[in-house]
């Protein structure tokens, strides 16, 4: 997905004229809904208030701490973050990209490259996204297989079941009573930590 002249785009700048710069490049890209924080201070609540679609970070000699907040914002904000900087090390490079910025930028801000940068910034984030989306549910589907597993364990010891009978019956339980079999089988278990 490209970026699309209707998302709303935030600046975070410190310096009005580097600001005015990204600004104008963005406009002439067809960008119209550009908001400008030059504020650090509460610059969370500021993006949560604005809502941004994309955030374009722009720093020119960012000391540690400066950086360390805003890799605090990209961690916390679920969106699309382009981080220009004018100069850089491999450790801010690399901390930047634990900290889920799309696109790191070093060494200068040109307009031409703003659309560009703002393309790769959203395609690199979707992906990052749909990875991260894949990784939960297959986080989810293992533990749910453990508690399935667990409760098999349970019924098979309490009742005198074969596994498939134990998985039998939690199947037709959750199939009777319109729920997943991992919320029978999390019910088994629970019941089971209860009893004990």
């Amino acid at each position: 997905m490209a970026a699309d002249s209707s998302f709303k785009i935030l600046i975070v700048d410190e310096s009005p004229i580097r600001a005015a710069i990204l600004e104008e490049g963005l406009r002439e890209a067809g960008f119209t809904a550009v908001s400008h924080v030059s504020e650090m201070r509460s610059l969370l609540a500021r993006i949560y208030a604005i809502d941004p679609d994309v955030i374009l970070i722009d720093l020119e000699n960012p000391s540690r701490d400066v950086l360390e907040q805003m890799f605090q914002v990209s961690r916390v904000v679920r969106r699309p973050i382009a981080m220009f900087v004018d100069q850089s090390d491999s450790a801010s490079i690399q901390a930047s990209v634990d900290a889920g910025v799309s696109a790191y930028v070093v060494d200068g801000l040109r307009k031409e490259r703003i659309k560009p940068v703002l393309d790769l910034c959203i395609s690199r984030f979707n992906a990052f996204a749909r990875l991260q989306d894949e990784l939960d549910r297959t986080r989810s589907a293992l533990e749910e297989r453990k508690v399935i597993d667990r409760a098999k364990g349970i019924l098979m010891k309490l009742k005198q079941l074969t596994e498939e009978e134990a998985y039998v019956l939690m199947r037709s339980t959750a199939m009777r009573e319109k729920k997943k079999i991992a919320d029978i089988a999390q019910s088994i278990v629970t019941a089971a930590e209860v009893l004990k």
